[in-house]
């Protein structure tokens, strides 16, 4: 049977990160969306406070709290600022989390220290033109001249692409794709103009361009080959980090949504009183509760070692289709001033949708459920 409390001290972590979100996050979080970046300040802020590293171990300048900590740090992030989350999940889940999982321990005690500490930035470079949810089929490549290795191709897409000082890339080699850790001042890397997004704006998403780029033959990220493998495991964690993001965002909805109903009148009583009212927070808050749920037992499950592949594509989806409809609810609750700038409930709504697409698209997670499903002939 599965039980579950959070530890005195992964609730003191949770207690540290919220009151650091609603000091310093929150009161920002309207004009990094309007300036479309996130400020050198507070990013130097979350390195101080552990939040860059916290699920790394100690050993490699991390704050040793695991995924279950990392989860708990991404949802009380996300309910300031989704972009502010989503940076810190390229950067922390995938970016350098690939450095971690695959990574000789020369190459963890180089990089991981100056990332956890805030003192770098990480980015993870997969995605291209023809190879987005199709991401075996990426064009980059790689071979081997002398004792570096010498890249080339384009990334599409890539969260921190302008703003990191390291990315793990993947590319083909003639044993198959292979991971390698870049630092982005090699001459050759050059990273293209912010995309203009709808949501999530103070996170920077940028093509990134790979002429002739040359890193050290120990720059390989484990085995010449195995790099796919690499990337699908480390995807198995920014699939979960971004189940908590949405956690966090769908309760800070919830909690905006259910004050406003107290207050707000129409017909000589709070919206409150109205059944439609109380079945849209009901919906919600069940929402969330599943969510939850979710996010924690596969955290745990994570933490002991065990395979979450299946699970954490559930996360995801589960997650970010629910996000959408809490959102979605909670601009109907407020009527027109859900719908205004006024109130953060838009900026919520706008950075909600991304979820559905980015970390692999719900239709994608789809088949990695139903593929291990029919794989383990229906057994949970």
């Amino acid at each position: 049977m599965f039980e579950f409390a959070f530890t005195e001290e992964q609730q003191m972590l949770r207690d540290m990160v919220k009151d650091f979100t609603n000091n310093e996050i929150k009161p920002l979080a309207a004009k990094i969306d309007e300036e479309g970046k996130i400020p050198k300040e507070l990013m130097k802020k979350l390195g101080e406070l552990g939040v860059l590293g916290v699920a790394f171990p100690e050993e490699y300048g991390g704050g040793g709290f695991g995924e279950i900590g990392y989860c708990i740090s991404q949802e009380e992030i996300a309910r300031g600022c989704m972009s502010t989350a989503t940076v810190i999940g390229a950067h922390q889940s995938i970016g350098a989390n690939a450095i971690y999982l695959g990574g000789s321990e020369e190459q963890k005690k180089k990089y991981l220290a100056p990332l956890a500490s805030g003192e770098k930035l990480a980015a993870f470079c997969l995605t291209e033109a023809q190879a987005g949810s199709d991401s075996f089929n990426l064009r980059t490549k790689a071979y081997l001249d002398g004792d570096e290795w010498v890249i080339n191709g384009e990334k599409l897409w890539i969260t921190n692409g302008g703003t990191a000082d390291i990315v793990s890339v993947f590319a083909r080699t003639p044993k198959g794709i292979s991971a390698f850790i870049v630092e982005t001042d090699n001459p050759g890397f050059q990273a293209g103009p912010p995309e203009k997004k709808m949501g999530i704006k103070g996170s920077s998403t940028h093509a990134i361009t790979f002429d002739n780029v040359r890193v050290p033959q120990e720059n390989l990220i484990g085995k010449d080959g195995r790099g796919f493998l690499l990337a699908m495991k480390t995807l198995d964690t920014g699939r979960l980090g971004l189940g908590a993001a949405c956690l966090g965002a769908a309760k800070e909805l919830l909690e905006m949504s259910t004050l406003y109903a107290k207050e707000r009148e129409q017909f000589d009583q709070t919206i409150s009183h109205f059944q439609a009212i109380q079945f849209y927070l009901a919906e919600m808050a069940t929402m969330i509760y599943t969510m939850e749920s979710m996010v924690y037992r596969t955290a745990v499950d994570y933490d002991l070692g065990k395979n979450v592949s299946r699970q954490s594509a559930m996360v995801k989806l589960y997650c970010s289709e629910s996000l959408d409809k809490i959102a979605d609810l909670a601009v109907q609750i407020h009527g027109g001033m859900g719908y205004s700038k006024e109130l953060p409930i838009e900026r919520f709504y706008r950075d909600a949708r991304i979820n559905r697409i980015f970390e692999g698209t719900n239709e994608i997670q789809k088949v990695i459920i139903a593929r291990d499903i029919l794989k383990k002939k229906g057994k949970m």
